[in-house]
């Protein structure tokens, strides 16, 4: 198992789930949510706040996503989506991509949380240094 994110058609949860009608339902009923709960939305990563507009959301566990009958299917809990800016998203990213231990062994939630922790200390360094 990998947790690197794999780019190309190859992969069906990008270029299939990402892009379903399931998908941007499930993400409305996200941010619908963070609305009644009152909760202030902001980055995970930065902190900065952010309308969803500027967010995507990143998936710390893929169990609630189901390719079943033709159809993808978005069952994630509400705290399986966290939130972030594409750039801190990305960024996200190539720290679980450039650590081998993150990528390939330890489990997807382990390893965002892992990530998402050292993404927090770098921007908050570079914001004191600043």
């Amino acid at each position: 198992m990998s947790n690197r994110r794999k780019a190309g058609v190859g992969n069906s949860y990008r270029a299939g789930f990402l892009r379903s009608p399931a998908w941007f339902a499930r993400r409305a009923r996200w941010f619908r949510k963070q609305e009644r709960m009152r909760w202030p939305l902001a980055c995970a990563g930065c902190g900065r706040p952010a309308t969803a507009e500027q967010i995507e959301l990143h998936h710390l566990d893929y169990a609630g996503v189901r390719f079943a009958s033709g159809a993808w299917r978005a069952f994630e809990r509400h705290d399986d989506l966290v939130p972030l800016h594409p750039y801190c998203h990305d960024l996200l990213h190539s720290l679980i991509d450039r650590d081998r231990v993150l990528a390939y062994h330890r489990a997807r939630r382990v390893a965002s949380v892992i990530a998402l922790e050292r993404l927090r200390i770098k921007l908050h360094s570079q914001e004191a240094v600043s």
